[in-house]
């Protein structure tokens, strides 16, 4: 039986409950029934009316989704996870099957008193609405890169008015199409009209781009790490991420409009900087989400430390070791449908001009568009040249009845070919070739961040290749510039890298500061991981003297042995003998 001093502080660390005080807390404690579910017990199906709502008290329950052949893996959750609220805010079936994955104890909340509870507590139904749209988001997004038992706890994108905000230049830009298209009707004249169709469709894809642009970033907070997911679409993909464990503080920062329309920035600050969920929506509940989940983590480590030492004393002894399964790392990418069949031409036109590529752990970055159109200016503009000139060329042929491309024979003479259109194909073939060596040298001077070092390789087509590289664990600091107007208008720019003596550039890349965000929580994820490593030879070196110890326990618990008491009789006499004297 959970006693009531037991449940208020379950309640008390759980963000569904934030603001609410003690006294309080007790009083929704003694409305929790306990019940105990064996492991392969399922505590609701899919399709069931919802009778409650339930809290994971101890122990570890899946959800799953039936499907044709079988079920849908949907989550893990554990001691201070709760499950059971959609339903009844939707007033619909249950979505979702639960079942016990092993011994476990949930305190459940019936529907009448949840609904009172809600009716009591208005302030707590945000707290349940941000979470349900998180998981409602969480569904329609499937991350591949989610570890197994990853459960995403809260995700959500920056405010509306960031979208309103971005579609303002392509709304207030719509005033110069219609003043040109309201001209043509004034002057019949077909060439405003024309030209403003033409805007007028600029301006609805930039629309577009910037509502697309908005809805591919997400903040995301895991039972196991903080996200910041940022796209653009062809250009740019961003995962910035902070393991739980990492984070030195949560703050939270907002403004009078963003009080009022629930808006603001999480900060959280880690070992190597911070993540920042600009504009977020409900920020007080990602807030409060971050920390609840940073808490766990960190009673998780004390928990998992004391467990390796007390491993490591007993494997000295020769007693037996009981070893718990230890909590998956998030992968860089998990195993999960097979993917689709794709083209050779489909990947290399899909990852053709992409400036970032992330893969199996590796992080790849090509130098910015603006240096590659540096490079390729002087053969694309000869291209075209040579291009127009054999259209301007097919023109005149067609439009003069004495010009021909084909002479036909006569009797003096075989059919002739004119000369300009076979030499204007042949004149652009070289510097096509000029054109792909331009770009394949663009393409083959890239940067890599791995979980180990980072490399600088340029190779020359078809020539030598240079490599520097430098193990993660031995930078100094970095820092990043941007140079020039190009530079902060198309933000691209040079990350400097200090390791030992020496320098390593990152030169010309997109977004350096997000860069170096990449190398440093590399840096620092392999930085932890030596520190494991060294905190496991010191643990061992200390079960090692208390083995020591409890084989010569005998020895150490032994009496010290006393000096003989006649020797100081003795002195004593000695000494009377020479006061008497």
């Amino acid at each position: 039986m959970i006693e009531l001093k037991d449940r208020v502080p379950f309640l008390n660390k759980i963000h569904l409950f934030n603001g609410l005080k003690e006294d309080q807390l007790a009083a929704i404690a003694v409305k929790l029934k306990e019940r105990v579910a064996a492991p392969g017990e399922t505590i609701f199906e899919r399709g069931a009316d919802p009778d409650g709502f339930y809290m994971v008290f101890r122990g570890r329950v899946q959800v799953t989704r039936p499907n044709e052949k079988g079920h849908d893996f949907l989550a893990w959750l554990v001691a201070g996870d709760y499950f059971g609220e959609e339903a009844l805010f939707a007033n619909r079936k249950r979505s979702a099957t639960v079942t016990a994955d092993e011994d476990s104890i949930l305190l459940f909340l019936s529907r009448e008193h949840f609904n009172n509870l809600l009716e009591q507590y208005p302030k707590l139904k945000p707290n349940f609405l941000v979470a349900i749209k998180s998981r409602r988001l969480a569904r329609q997004a499937r991350f591949k890169w989610l570890g197994p038992k990853e459960v995403i706890y809260f995700m959500g994108r920056r405010h509306k008015i960031r979208l309103y905000q971005a579609l303002a230049g392509p709304v207030l830009s719509l005033v110069f199409p219609a003043g040109l298209i309201f001209w043509s009707f004034l002057s019949d004249a077909t060439t405003p009209l024309a030209v403003g169709v033409i805007v007028l469709i600029g301006i609805i894809l930039w629309g577009i781009w910037n509502a697309i642009d908005w809805s591919n970033d997400y903040y995301i907070v895991t039972n196991q790490r903080v996200i910041w997911l940022e796209k653009v679409i062809g250009l740019y993909d961003s995962r910035q991420e902070a393991p739980l464990g990492t984070i030195l503080s949560v703050g939270l920062e907002t403004d009078m409009l963003g009080r009022t329309f629930d808006y603001g920035n999480v900060i959280v600050r880690t070992f190597v900087g911070k993540i920042e969920f600009d504009y977020v929506d409900h920020p007080t509940q990602a807030s409060e989400m971050i920390r609840e989940y940073w808490e766990r983590t960190k009673v998780r480590g004390v928990q998992a430390q004391k467990e390796a030492m007390k491993n490591a004393i007993r494997s000295k002894l020769g007693l037996t070791v009981v070893t718990k399964p230890q909590e998956e790392l998030p992968p860089v990418v998990v195993e999960g449908p097979a993917p689709q069949k794709r083209s050779l031409a489909w990947v290399v036109l899909r990852n053709m001009f992409k400036l970032r590529v992330e893969q199996s752990g590796t992080v790849v970055y090509h130098k910015h568009w603006y240096i590659l159109l540096q490079q390729l200016w002087k053969p694309l503009v000869s291209i075209l040249f040579l291009f127009g000139w054999m259209i301007y060329r097919a023109v005149v042929l067609a439009l003069s009845p004495e010009l021909t491309l084909i002479k036909p024979a006569t009797e003096t003479a075989r059919f002739s070919l004119d000369t300009t259109m076979i030499s204007l194909p042949l004149l652009i073939l070289p510097f096509f070739g000029w054109l792909v060596w331009e770009y394949i040298d663009w393409k083959n001077d890239i940067f890599m961040v791995t979980p180990d070092e980072i490399l600088d390789i340029d190779k020359k087509p078809l020539g030598t290749e240079e490599r520097r590289a430098a193990a993660l664990d031995n930078i100094l600091s970095t820092e990043y510039k941007r140079v020039g107007f190009i530079g902060y208008v198309f933000n691209f720019g040079t990350v400097y890298i200090s390791v030992g003596g020496t320098k390593l550039e990152f030169q010309d890349v997109l977004d350096p500061a997000g860069v170096q965000a990449d190398i440093n929580r590399r840096r620092m994820a392999r930085l932890a991981k030596k520190s494991e490593e060294t905190a496991a030879v010191e643990r061992e070196r200390m079960a090692t003297w208390i083995a020591a110890y409890h084989s010569n326990q005998e020895e150490f618990d032994a009496p010290i042995p006393q000096p003989p008491q006649d020797l100081d009789l003795d002195l004593t006499e000695g000494e009377g003998d020479e006061i008497s004297e």
